[in-house]
């Protein structure tokens, strides 16, 4: 059966509805990064898995998809957008149904990985189709501001689904409600997505995939090893080395392949541009602190206060309705405020947030929502512009290259905060525990743990507590003066580029 032609240039219906079809890809994408942060304590007791094996079913998604974004998006410039979109929902679907009804946690794992694949053809794509289907700037830097939303809202609300599936299902609902929707978008596709333009002199180089994966993967192990309690030296020893040399062959073989075939799969060059690099700084950033705050607000309130998974999905929403109306705002007035204002003072505003939220973490939870609450309102400005700042200051034929290298920030970010934070948050908890006589040597390993071991021993609970909620807001402060750094570096990076200046140097790149 053939797909019938799609019109160019895109009816206004068919143009809108083609922003709903990849903002769903986009929602799955962004939903399946956080989703499991309620249901990890239920899963993990369920499967029997260690706490590395718990962060490595959270890890494994964003890790492999960090390693294959960069070559997906030379697969879109050679083979079409469109074409890998569609790759990507059967991946993502197939995946889905896997993890759904994995035995064990080896084969969650792995389902997890698959998940990554079907994402990372996917991901660059939905922002490709964007600036094919959408030619007039300011209704696309409207649709890229919905996009940018998109990642924020899917990011906030997978706890809160998570949660609310496990109050009536099993562990295995939060994948199967994956398949709907690859469903309705697989159908939609064909009709609503044009085909775009092809470069067949592009290729995927799979060897630069290979030393992105090795780089991230000694990184992981080494960030782990260093904020775990009781750390091996030979092994992190080897995973700096792995993590230093994978960046080093992959560095080396971008400028071989720019010099041979002048199409490296990241070109260095477009970090030369101020806006381009401020962009990937604001999106690494802002999903480094969504998903930071979200895995430890979830994990202490359902272990220290006793929250449902569906209740601390709720309070961690409220991230989610600060940054809706703040993404769509910031999008829409682009072109009257500027790059920096967003940016540099989306960040400003996500700092006050944040430190609200870490002075009443423990005692007050009415102004940990309202700190929340102006976390996401930041953070929502600076991530409905930093996706053009990113693709619109670069030439059309690196337009893969550049929604790659903007999703790698975003997978990069989340990455790293559950890799950094999640284990500093078991390390510092290891190190200020006091518990009492006669307590179970594990629950000394981690606020699980104790919960796990404790038999309802109010001294016990009352003593892990204490510790866990210590680590909880020393990560809370370590992350409000991450926000604050970027804002000052952002700001600088952006200072030409106040209210009324362009933010693309490629106003008709689409």
């Amino acid at each position: 059966m053939t797909t019938p032609a799609v019109p160019a240039p895109l009816t206004p219906a068919r143009r809108w509805l083609l922003l709903v079809t990849v903002s769903a890809g986009v929602l799955l994408i962004t939903l399946d990064n956080t989703i499991l942060y309620t249901a990890l304590p239920t899963l993990t007791a369920e499967l029997e898995a260690g706490a590395s094996e718990s962060l490595w079913v959270i890890n494994a998604y964003p890790l492999v998809m960090c390693g294959l974004l960069l070559g997906a998006g030379t697969l879109g410039d050679r083979y079409g957008h469109r074409r890998l979109f569609l790759i990507g929902l059967v991946l993502f679907g197939a995946a889905s149904l896997a993890a759904a009804f994995a035995p064990d946690v080896a084969v969650l794992i792995a389902a997890r990985a698959l998940l990554a694949v079907g994402a990372a053809c996917m991901m660059p794509a939905t922002l490709a189709l964007i600036r094919i289907g959408f030619d007039d700037v300011r209704q696309r830097n409207l649709a890229i501001g919905v996009w940018g939303s998109i990642s924020l809202v899917g990011a906030a609300l997978g706890p809160i689904i998570g949660g609310l599936l496990l109050e009536h299902f099993w562990w295995g609902s939060v994948f199967l409600i994956n398949v709907p929707v690859v469903l309705a978008a697989l159908v939609l596709t064909p009709w609503v997505a044009p085909r775009g333009r092809t470069d067949r002199s592009t290729r995927w180089d799979a060897l630069s995939s290979v030393y992105a994966m090795a780089a991230l993967t000694g990184a992981v192990f080494a960030i782990k090893e260093a904020t775990g309690p009781g750390p091996s030296w030979p092994v992190l020893a080897v995973s700096a080395v792995v993590a230093a040399a994978g960046g080093w062959a992959f560095t080396r073989r971008q400028r071989r392949l720019k010099e041979r075939v002048g199409a490296p799969v990241l070109d260095f060059a477009v970090f030369r541009n101020s806006a381009f690099s401020a962009g990937v700084l604001a999106a690494a950033c802002s999903m480094f602190v969504i998903g930071g705050v979200q895995l430890v607000t979830t994990q202490r309130f359902q272990l220290v206060e006793g929250f449902t998974p569906l209740q601390s999905g709720l309070l961690v929403a409220a991230v989610a309705a600060g940054s809706l109306p703040a993404a769509l705002a910031g999008g829409a007035s682009l072109h009257r405020l500027g790059l920096r204002r967003l940016v540099s003072g989306g960040f400003v505003l996500a700092t006050f947030g944040m430190l609200v939220a870490a002075l009443s973490a423990t005692s007050s939870i009415p102004w940990l929502v309202v700190g929340l609450v102006l976390t996401g309102a930041g953070l929502g400005a600076t991530m409905s512009v930093a996706s053009t700042a990113i693709i619109g200051n670069v030439p059309s034929r690196q337009a893969g290259m550049a929604s790659s290298v903007e999703e790698v920030s975003y997978e990069f970010g989340n990455l790293l905060a559950v890799a950094l934070l999640g284990s500093l948050a078991t390390l510092l908890y290891t190190v200020t525990v006091h518990l009492p006589a006669g307590a179970p040597e594990g629950a000394a390993e981690s606020m699980s743990g104790a919960v796990a071991l404790s038999g309802g021993d109010p001294d016990l609970l009352a003593a892990a507590g204490a510790a866990y909620d210590t680590a909880f807001v020393t990560v809370l402060a370590i992350v409000t003066a991450v926000i604050a750094v970027a804002a000052v570096v952002t700001g600088w990076l952006l200072r030409h580029y106040g209210p009324g200046t362009p933010a693309s140097a490629y106003e008709a790149n689409h």
